[in-house]
């Protein structure tokens, strides 16, 4: 970008900005609560939150390591 002049740079923001104005805006006061409902109704397949079974753990070690 250090190559190209300010009047392309600018240029190149007033196409980024054309492109995200076209974008659907929604109240964040509707979508927070469509994701918390989300978040809520998937919580029970959430391995981070419920873990995962041993036997299914492909991180598992494999072996240990006895130092004597």
């Amino acid at each position: 970008a250090q190559e190209l002049s300010e009047k392309e740079l600018l240029k190149m923001e007033v196409e980024q900005l054309k492109k995200e104005v076209k974008n659907p805006r929604v109240l964040i006061s509707k979508t927070g609560k469509e994701i918390k409902d989300y978040v809520e109704a998937e919580a029970g397949n959430d391995p981070l939150l419920k873990g995962v079974p041993e036997d299914k753990n492909p991180f598992k070690e494999k072996g240990g390591c006895v130092i004597s």
